[in-house]
């Protein structure tokens, strides 16, 4: 029972992973954040291997599974980072995101909840092909929803990592304990044993032969 419990557990955990990375995946398309689509991608390829590993009792995938996670948290961590400026990082260099390829940001900087956007007309600002807008009113800041967002991915990895572990001890051991054909122990199928070449030996010599014969003629003269 504790078995099941553990990969009921594991599998949710999982689907709810895949959920919120789906979710994020999404988000990430309409901002043309590519450095994160690239992240998600490869964290969704890692839960459906992990889900299927923990549904055929593969201990192999779990593993990958559990040491993408730990990869899953730094990269989750270095967002949440970037988004508070944390150190040297700042929110300026946008190619990190964008792999330099665009000037677009976090898509809940202009659809916050709340967010109200006014475009500035004729702005000097202004690059080629681009326009300058104003965003008032958020209820959040859009820098406040991303973190929130990975601290959610964070928590998520954390569980998944645990019981992956343990799961995949729980199939290991099992592997290491699993005998073919039904297990041979001492109540179960026994091998047969050798039969050893035994040679004949003769009940009497022919001199024991001789005297009962011998013995026999004195009888029947008797007689």
């Amino acid at each position: 029972m504790g078995r099941c419990n553990g990969r009921c557990t594991l599998v949710g955990f999982a689907c709810l992973q895949l959920i919120a990375a789906l979710e994020r995946q999404i988000f990430d398309f309409l901002a043309y954040q590519w450095a994160p689509i690239l992240a998600n991608f490869l964290h969704i390829m890692a839960v459906i291997l992990g889900i299927f590993g923990t549904v055929q009792y593969r201990s192999k995938y779990l593993i990958l599974y559990a040491v993408w996670l730990m990869l899953w948290v730094g990269w989750n961590s270095f967002i949440i980072c970037f988004y508070l400026e944390v150190g040297h990082l700042s929110q300026d260099r946008d190619f990190i995101m964008t792999f330099n390829t665009s000037l677009h940001r976090s898509w809940w900087m202009e659809n916050g909840p709340g967010c109200l956007v006014t475009p500035v007309i004729n702005s000097h600002l202004a690059l080629e092909d681009h326009h300058v807008i104003t965003v008032t009113g958020c209820l959040l800041d859009y820098q406040y929803i991303e973190v929130v967002s990975s601290a959610m991915q964070i928590f998520l990895a954390l569980f998944g990592f645990v019981y992956a572990c343990y799961v995949s001890k729980v199939f290991m051991e099992e592997e290491d304990s699993f005998d073919f054909i039904g297990g041979f122990d001492s109540y179960g199928y026994q091998a047969p044993q050798k039969i050893s070449h035994l040679q004949l030996q003769p009940l009497y010599t022919e001199h024991d032969l001789g005297g009962i014969r011998k013995t026999a003629s004195q009888r029947c003269r008797i007689l």
